[in-house]
């Protein structure tokens, strides 16, 4: 919200100065971003009128303008195309000094002398561009200081709002606030009913009630759009970010800004039937005020004529009802659209407007015939017409409801802190608009019709809070038994394993819970997400029931900003539809692509493999001590390579799966090079095995190696599992270090090299019995999978 610290004033004037103001506000829980002057620095820069505008002799684009500044008539070299006979606008003086340290001299243009300079905006610092000099109002005073003839000692405030405050949408809103917090009065214009100078008016019905539960309208005969809106009402449109169009929308703007209604103008000649407030067709074209054509949405709500749409609620009106030069009569319309129904419509098409950003947030519901009257009689004042009778279809039962909220007097001493005296309570909260009654524990308040954010009693407390001042509350230490929770030696803590992943090259990622629908549907093609109601764009528009289309965006953005190495881990919430509600999963989730190692002289280069992600997941799962629980087996998962995937369980229940992307998906991301990703359960990896004495040996240890020809198609798991129930007690430690396939064996089979450590806690270990270990393994696998050993 951008407001005009000379048009707060109006409004309300506390004695203090624009940084105090702007403290006291951002204090109050309204933000300030910023504090901008209206214009830039400058000086000796008058009202001027142009008397002639002859052609300059020696230049086509050039004319030689006598000029009237008051006390003289000067001689003004200009190149601005509007320069002309009558017209009044700014003059920079011999000696004056315009936006950043310009001085003004006396100087010749293609041999004509110029004592001065004709000013546009842009060269004076009130707009970032123009296209001639700035035109002022015939009424001007010639010599007056165009500082003070515009007003232009004056500052904009930038004040961040948060969603719960749109009843500040306004400089009404703002102004409340100032006059609570000064204890001053605020004193808003007075605005009466118009009389009615005829009787027309259009049928208006309310087609969807809920949507649209009050909509006033009124007819406007006989106006004269040519005449422009007066400068003061262009002023303050342009400090507060809107351009001066034409009389009629500056009008609905100023009300806009002033009052935080927003309201629409239609040309009344291009109406038929009567209004019909309706949910769009799905399909139905509206062409809008910006030129672009769109395809309505059956959700939409849109204000129609017998024939057609002619806008988008509360968004924006359609180009074919628009005023123009041409226009005589209006249809003035004002509503109240339910906020929670229009939330998120506009971004649904792309748009955001002044209008749809203040209905989203709620407007207020009995505001809607102070801002007819107050935008009926602006209209009369500048553009003339003739009034018709105020018209208003409403369904009451449809308005927004207000029950009363009690506030105890105690909970203020325990929430606050300290007991505020009644008297105070009673004026923050009536000075906020509510409607205070005096309880025997405390009041109850009636909440008015702007404040959509007040419901309960702690919502009170805030008010109180801000206003009294939050940097007045007493400060004081915090008394609390502190009791330490139990926290079992078998459960893991989620931080060691992000420095675990951390120490071993990896850096975290914190990606967003929603995702593209389409890139969900990637990887989980039988899961119906579950869709946002009000999404931040259309590619943020389901939860996420992996986490890996958010990492896999991170990594895909990394590796397009000259990042080919990346290794990503995120530890977060899934989202799964399921028989009894949402279910959310803890998961951990890994990316990677790129080199093994960042670049360097000692080691060549080469790219990560599926064996690296699966030595890092093993890294990972040892921390529980049952790593043994641990199974890796051939899987199949959707997006994944069929024959690079691995499912990933724990005493045989299915935990996670790791492998390569599949080579389509990964270019449909865009991403080029192998990519290789994970996902686990975090609770199967967070409860560990509570660690033991065990006694250390003091007697040698005895290796054997095998050598043993199995089929290919016998993972080298199973071999182990096998190897490590057959050799017995004695067997320590287990190692495959070698796989071999190629000349010298049958090509239907491979060689598995296997390291077996024997070892005993109470004597040395003869060769007998490491013998019989041995012969009883090579028997298990000759018998259960066909295995010899390899000569």
């Amino acid at each position: 919200m951008i407001i005009s610290e000379q048009w707060l004033r109006e409004w309300v004037s506390p004695a203090i100065n624009t940084e105090d103001l702007a403290h006291q506000i951002t204090m109050a829980g309204l933000e300030v971003d910023a504090i901008d002057p209206v214009a830039g620095d400058f000086s000796g820069v008058v009202v001027a009128e142009i008397i002639s505008a002859e052609q300059h002799p020696d230049a086509d684009k050039l004319r030689v303008c006598e000029v009237n500044a008051g006390g003289e008539t000067v001689q003004i070299v200009c190149g601005a195309p509007n320069a002309r006979a009558g017209l009044k606008a700014p003059l920079a003086t011999v000696g004056g000094v315009l936006p950043g340290n310009f001085k003004i001299k006396k100087a010749k243009l293609r041999g004509v002398e110029s004592f001065g300079m004709l000013c546009a905006e842009q060269e004076l610092g009130l707009s970032e561009e123009s296209d001639g000099l700035m035109e002022l109002a015939a009424d001007a005073p010639v010599g007056t200081d165009i500082r003070e003839y515009l007003g232009l000692d004056d500052q904009v405030i930038e004040i961040g709002l948060t969603p719960n405050r749109a009843d500040c949408l306004g400089v009404a809103g703002i102004a409340r606030e100032v006059g609570l917090l000064n204890d001053v009065p605020v004193n808003a214009p007075e605005i009466n009913a118009v009389a009615a100078s005829h009787q027309e008016s259009f049928p208006v019905e309310l087609v969807a009630p809920e949507r649209c539960a009050r909509f006033l309208s009124r007819v406007i005969r006989g106006i004269d759009v040519s005449k422009p809106s007066p400068l003061w009402m262009q002023e303050k449109l342009r400090r507060v970010g809107l351009r001066s169009i034409d009389a009629v929308v500056d009008v609905t703007n100023y009300v806009m800004m002033e009052l935080g209604q927003p309201m629409h103008a239609f040309d009344y000649s291009k109406l038929s039937g009567g209004i019909r407030v309706r949910l769009a067709e799905q399909g139905e074209e509206l062409e809008l005020l910006d030129g672009q054509t769109v395809e309505l949405n059956d959700d939409t709500l849109v204000i129609a004529d017998h024939d057609k749409a002619v806008a988008m609620a509360g968004i924006m009106g359609g180009q074919a009802t628009a005023v123009s030069d041409a226009t005589t009569d209006l249809f003035l319309e004002v509503a109240f659209f339910t906020p929670e129904l229009m939330a998120g419509k506009a971004r649904n098409y792309g748009l955001h407007t002044d209008s749809s950003h203040r209905f989203e947030r709620g407007v207020d519901f009995k505001l809607q015939a102070t801002a007819m009257e107050r935008a009926t009689q602006l209209l009369l004042d500048i553009v003339g017409g003739d009034a018709g009778p105020l018209c208003e279809a409403v369904s009451e039962e449809h308005l927004p409801t207000r029950p009363d909220v009690s506030l105890r007097a105690a909970r203020i001493k325990k929430v606050l802190g300290f007991e505020m005296d009644s008297a105070e309570v009673e004026r923050i909260l009536s000075g906020l608009g509510l409607g205070v009654t005096t309880t025997a524990d405390g009041w109850t308040c009636t909440v008015p019709s702007w404040r959509f954010d007040i419901a309960i009693e702690a919502d009170l407390l805030e008010e109180l809070a801000r206003v009294y001042g939050y940097n007045r509350l007493p400060v004081s230490h915090i008394k609390a038994d502190l009791i330490l929770p139990e926290k079992a030696e078998t459960e893991l803590g989620i931080r060691g394993l992000r420095q675990h992943l951390a120490a071993a090259g990896y850096q975290e990622a914190i990606t967003y819970s929603f995702v593209d629908p389409k890139l969900q549907q990637l990887f989980d093609p039988t899961l119906d997400p579950v869709a946002l109601t009000n999404p931040i764009s259309a590619d943020m528009a389901v939860m996420r029931t992996s986490l890996l289309p958010g990492l896999l965006t991170a990594l895909t953005r990394n590796t397009k900003r000259q990042q080919p190495r990346v290794r990503l881990f995120e530890t977060g919430l899934r989202f799964l539809p399921g028989s009894e509600g949402l279910v959310q999963v803890p998961t951990l989730a890994i990316v990677i692509t790129g080199d093994q190692l960042e670049e360097g002289w000692a080691e060549k280069a080469r790219p990560v493999d599926f064996f690296d992600l699966k030595g890092d997941i093993e890294g990972l799962l040892a921390l529980t001590r049952a790593a043994d629980t641990f199974a890796f087996a051939p899987g199949q998962r959707d997006a994944l390579h069929p024959g690079q995937t691995a499912s990933i369980s724990r005493g045989g229940e299915a935990i996670g799966f790791l492998g390569a992307l599949h080579p389509s998906v990964a270019k449909e991301l865009g991403v080029s090079g192998s990519v290789y990703v994970a996902e686990i359960t975090l609770s199967a990896v967070l409860e560990s095995k509570l660690p033991a004495f065990t006694e250390l040996s003091k007697f040698p240890e005895v290796r054997r190696d095998l050598a043993v020809l199995v089929d290919k198609e016998v993972p080298a798991g199973d071999i182990l599992a096998n190897v490590r129930a057959s050799a017995g007690t004695y067997l320590t430690d287990l190692t495959l270090f070698d796989v071999y396939e190629g000349k010298g064996i049958d090509p239907k089979r491979k060689s598995l090299a296997l390291g077996l450590t024997f070892r005993d806690s109470s004597r040395t270990l003869s060769d007998q019995d490491v013998n019989l270990a041995v012969e009883q393994v090579v028997d298990s696998l000759e018998k259960n999978y066909k295995a010899e050993l390899r000569n």
